[in-house]
């Protein structure tokens, strides 16, 4: 499939080849990366096993970075594609969708912070709402941060290489955000909660 207009080159062709070569070696890359989550995941087992809650916590914190920074990948590459921004630091529309993201942000991680503390009076695993919302806030708001990051960095990184965004953008942000966001999430309760 071709978008009109386009040249042979350009990222308007659609070829199996090119993406397969181009996201292969990217995926093992990136799964490799993520190997580290899952060991950071291993080395807290204690500290999730003496606050059950946490563990409860821990998919949605990583599943909502990685959300964040989809959403504004997918916007930053729509907007490549339609040719309506260069990442101009004056573009009023650029700093808007940011401002979402982190607004989003604030609200899901907030309602974590209620939900994980109402689940945990459920279970029997409560912990003060303070520091729930601490870690939550803290953990989630720094997450939102490195997706933006890496979701600026992977779309004009693949659009500057004459790589589809569409094609990496995603896979990169939402692996990079799995990662911190895990390190980060048992950094910060690993700070606010006494062992």
């Amino acid at each position: 499939m071709v978008v009109p207009g386009a040249s042979a080159g350009s990222l308007g062709t659609w070829n199996w080849r090119r993406i397969v070569g181009t996201m292969f070696p990217l995926l093992v890359v990136l799964s490799i990366i993520v190997l580290w989550a899952g060991i950071t995941l291993e080395n807290a087992e204690e500290m999730l096993e003496q606050y059950a809650i946490l563990a409860v916590m821990v998919p949605t914190m990583v599943d909502m970075g990685g959300n964040l920074g989809a959403i504004l990948s997918s916007r930053l590459s729509t907007r490549f594609h339609l040719g309506t921004t260069e990442l101009d630091p004056r573009d009023r529309i650029l700093w808007a969708n940011v401002g979402a993201i982190f607004a989003l942000a604030a609200t899901i991680f907030t309602g974590l912070a209620i939900g994980a503390y109402y689940l945990g009076i459920l279970i029997g695993s409560p912990l003060p709402f303070v520091s729930l919302l601490t870690i939550s806030l803290i953990s989630g708001m720094s997450v939102a941060v490195i997706a933006v990051v890496f979701s600026f960095a992977a779309t004009y990184g693949s659009y500057r290489l004459g790589i589809d965004p569409d094609d990496t953008t995603i896979p990169i942000v939402t692996n990079v955000v799995d990662v911190f966001g895990m390190v980060i999430f048992i950094g910060v309760s690993a700070l606010v909660l006494p062992l």
